[in-house]
Order: structure tokens, then sequence, then C-alpha cells
């Protein structure tokens, strides 16, 4: 079972193709950039989900599509609001405003993926949509600074993993792997800075 497993792993990253290589590399320094906090990571971000929202689509993860898609444009908002100096401060949202998020992405998940199975081939509209709206959550908390937002990344990573790799863009579930890591070392950074903020 376990050759089985490896031969086909190295099946996958051998059929690998350029441009998931270059989505997986732009992703790693958007990660690494963002966790320094340094406003680079945007340029690097929308490059990665540029390619990644092509990828999505072919292998039909329409919502992860749509995702990436919306990553290009948070880029540029991102780079914005990071080229003020008043955005790049480390905050702390209240309780109710992530109970109040997350109803809203478990409402819109809900809705949006009872479309999806019935309008659409998608291969996970349940977890494609709910990995989708929480993305959206999360990645509006990292342009605002928001400490809270690894903690999204944490679970939202895990799961992107697993469909990624089982429609067999096994490079890119890697990456979500490096992601779910750097997760926890941006959520550890982050609360480390808020505490010097004090």
């Amino acid at each position: 079972m376990a050759d089985s497993l490896t031969t086909q792993l190295l099946a996958d990253l051998a059929a690998t193709s350029a441009a998931e290589g270059v989505a997986v590399f732009a992703g790693l320094v958007y990660v690494v950039l963002t966790v320094q906090r340094n406003r680079w990571c945007w340029l690097a971000g929308g490059i990665s989900s540029l390619i990644l929202a092509v990828l999505a689509a072919q292998s039909l993860l329409p919502m992860q599509a749509v995702l990436q898609a919306w990553y290009v444009a948070m880029s540029a908002y991102g780079w914005l609001r990071w080229s003020d100096q008043t955005g790049t401060t480390v905050v702390v949202w209240s309780w109710r405003r992530h109970l109040l998020g997350v109803a809203v992405c478990l409402v819109a998940s809900a809705v949006v993926a009872a479309w999806v199975a019935s309008n659409t081939n998608a291969a996970w509209p349940l977890l494609d949509t709910a990995t989708t709206a929480f993305s959206l959550f999360a990645t509006l908390q990292v342009a605002r600074m928001v400490r809270e937002n690894w903690l999204y990344w944490i679970v939202i990573d895990a799961v992107s993993l697993v469909i990624f790799a089982a429609q067999g863009l096994v490079l890119t579930s890697l990456l979500f792997a490096v992601y779910l890591l750097v997760a926890g070392v941006g959520y550890a950074t982050w609360w480390r800075q808020c505490r010097k903020l004090r």
C-alpha cells in the first residue's frame, strides 16, 4: 500500500505543470512575506492566485476558482492598504465580530453549496463552498491586519489540502500543507506583535 501511494505521489509530482510550479512558488513567497508584514506579499499572492484560478477551474473546483479570482482583487486592496503605515498595525477583533462573520459564512456556504451541487459538476460542493466563504472572510482579515486570521487559515488550509490532493493537484496540496504550518507561525508572530503594542 505504501509503495503504491509513493508511486502515485511521484507520478503526480512528475505530471505537475510549470504553471502549478510557479503558482506554488509564488504562494510560498506570499505567506513568508505576510508573516513578516511585508507589502510585497500581495504581488506574489496575486500572481499565485491568478494561476491557481485557472487550475482550479480546470480541476472542477468552481468555487476555488472564484476564490482565487477574489484573492487577485484582494491583492490590489491589500497592497494599497499596507502601503499606508496606519494599515500595518496588528489588531484584534471582538468575539462578536468573529461570531457574526462565522454565521454569515455558514449560511452563505449552505445556500451556495446547494446551488453548486445541483447546477455544476463540482467534485466537492460543500467543502469547496465552505472553504471559499471562510477564505473570503479570512483574507479580509489579513488585509486589515487582524491577528485571528491565522486561526481561520489553519482550518481552511487543512481542508484545502485534502480536496486539492483528491483532485490530483499534489503540488498544490503540498503548498497547503506548508500554508498550514506557516499559519501557526503567523499566529504566534502576530500575537507577539500585539503584545508589544499594548
